[in-house]
């Protein structure tokens, strides 16, 4: 990775903290894309002391419930990287009651793809421009649950959160396949992963039964390291380069749902993203 600038979002802490000191001991030049000003610095100034010797990470902030935000984060991002050699997805969440971001769209659908994909949208031609480069996508087993109705899935109105979230992880491979084809022949390749269950303040905000069993499940879950581990992996292996539109587990390509390889489903939800990082969506 000597010489590579790679951007991780929501690199403050877990996996995405993880994933972006391990590229860092690697050589790569790590922007560390974080909501909060302060924890973010704080996770810089760690990951300096974990990682000696590497390139000096640096900070981007970016509120991903916030499209305007997204916007203001790429332009920064352009102006500071002359290449894109590795995008991370990583940044997400899970809420524990219906809110609304600041578009007007369901929260855990706009954070956990409608930014993502905006970023990677606006930041696309650079990193085509950069290749061999590599985009890849966080996502979970979650998706199975998923059933991405459109255009249902970014109201705010929605009253099951659960399911909101298994849409959005689904989302993310519908959106990694429909982009790995359009990239095709670019040089740029494009994953999804599961992390794993993976004890993390992810769900820190999130009450209710869902607080109750992730609490209960916490002792049994995965080390961040352990959850980071194909992240890092399909950034910066040698064994998946040239490898686009998989969905791994463990580092091995895994098995989705039926509705993650509808690919008329990955270009509808395409083209309804674009309508919405445009214009506000009426609420079903």
């Amino acid at each position: 990775m000597q010489g590579k600038t790679v951007i991780v979002t929501g690199a403050n802490s877990g996996i995405g903290y993880v994933t972006a000191r391990e590229l860092a001991k690697m050589g790569a030049r790590v922007i560390m894309v974080c909501r909060s000003q302060s924890k973010g610095e704080a996770a810089r100034q760690r990951l300096i002391q974990e990682a000696p010797g590497a390139p000096q990470p640096e900070l981007v902030l970016a509120d991903f419930a916030s499209l305007a935000s997204v916007r203001r984060a790429a332009s920064e991002l352009l102006d500071r990287c002359p290449r894109i050699d590795v995008l991370v997805n990583n940044a997400g969440l899970f809420v524990s009651e219906p809110i609304a971001s600041a578009d007007g769209y369901e929260l855990t659908f706009a954070v956990n793809h409608l930014a993502p994909f905006l970023l990677t949208n606006l930041l696309l031609e650079r990193i085509i421009a950069s290749a061999p480069a590599r985009i890849v996508n966080v996502s979970s087993f979650a998706h199975v649950a998923g059933n991405v109705v459109i255009p249902q899935i970014a109201s705010p109105q929605r009253p099951n959160i659960a399911q909101a979230y298994s849409d959005s992880k689904l989302c993310n491979i519908l959106f990694t396949n429909e982009l790995a084809r359009r990239l095709k022949g670019t040089g740029v390749t494009v994953n999804s992963l599961h992390p794993g269950a993976v004890a993390t303040n992810f769900a820190a905000d999130a009450r209710g039964m869902f607080a109750f069993f992730f609490r209960l499940a916490r002792p049994f879950m995965l080390t961040p390291e352990q959850g980071a581990a194909t992240s890092i992996y399909l950034a910066s292996s040698p064994e998946v380069e040239g490898v686009s539109g998989v969905y791994f587990a463990r580092k091995k390509p895994a098995k989705t749902s039926a509705r993650a390889e509808d690919m008329r489903l990955a270009q509808q939800l395409w083209e309804f993203s674009e309508q919405l990082v445009h214009a506000k969506v009426a609420t079903a």
